[in-house]
């Protein structure tokens, strides 16, 4: 009975999500033969179904965490808050830069980057297979324990990293390069949810101290 509420939801959040995007970037497009648009759409529809089918199957309860969307900490919905400005922007000047023509990308580049979506995606995909607590939200469950295994023996916050790549390609492979000009803020915000999610897992999570000692870096190895 829970896996089939679950999956009712996620479809309903699946369809009402992939039709805002139509929205943002046809009307803007003006046209529906805005062909950067609908290979974009597919590159994010099949590992998303494959991704809800492994999680309604396997890890129920990931799945649930993953469609929390309420964020406790003042900061963190500030983040957030400022981040739907961000896609907003990314998200509907593509569609204008094609309406008028403002850039042209080639045609490798654009496949570049929905390869670049695509290694997002499974490194999503490894992260969500080895950590069962990874919420979307910032949030520490009773009896949840530190993950140093897979992408986590290499850097404390492999999810960020999927997610920087994602947002970061995606006006690219929608053949704009202005829309990437407006996504460029995104990775600060994620620097500042970072830290302040890592204040509060120091407190409340058991043995994360001893997790940052081990693994230095954050994002990327050697750097940060």
């Amino acid at each position: 009975m829970k896996r089939i509420i679950l999956f009712k939801m996620a479809i309903t959040r699946l369809i009402i999500g992939f039709l805002v995007l139509g929205i943002m970037f046809f009307l803007p497009a003006g046209t529906l033969r805005y062909w950067n648009a609908w290979v974009y759409i597919g590159v994010l529809i099949i590992p998303m179904c494959i991704a809800l089918i492994l999680l309604i199957w396997k890890d129920p309860d990931l799945l649930e965490r993953r469609l929390r969307m309420k964020e406790k900490e003042t900061q963190q919905k500030t983040i957030i808050r400022l981040s739907w400005v961000i896609f907003l922007l990314a998200f509907t000047i593509p569609g204008f830069d094609y309406r008028f023509g403002w850039t042209i990308l080639p045609v490798w580049v654009v496949v570049c980057a929905d390869l670049v979506i695509l290694a997002g995606f499974f490194l999503f995909m490894w992260v969500m297979r080895v950590n069962s607590y990874a919420s979307r939200i910032i949030e520490v469950e009773k009896e949840q324990k530190v993950i140093d295994t897979g992408p986590y023996s290499v850097i404390r916050h492999p999810l960020y990293v999927s997610n920087i790549l994602i947002y970061l390609a995606t006006p690219v492979a929608l053949g704009s390069v202005w829309g990437f000009v407006a996504i460029l803020p995104l990775p600060v915000l994620i620097i500042f949810r970072i830290l302040n999610e890592e204040k509060i897992l120091k407190n409340d999570l058991p043995g994360y101290r001893e997790y940052q000692e081990k693994i230095r870096y954050r994002l990327v190895p050697g750097t940060w």
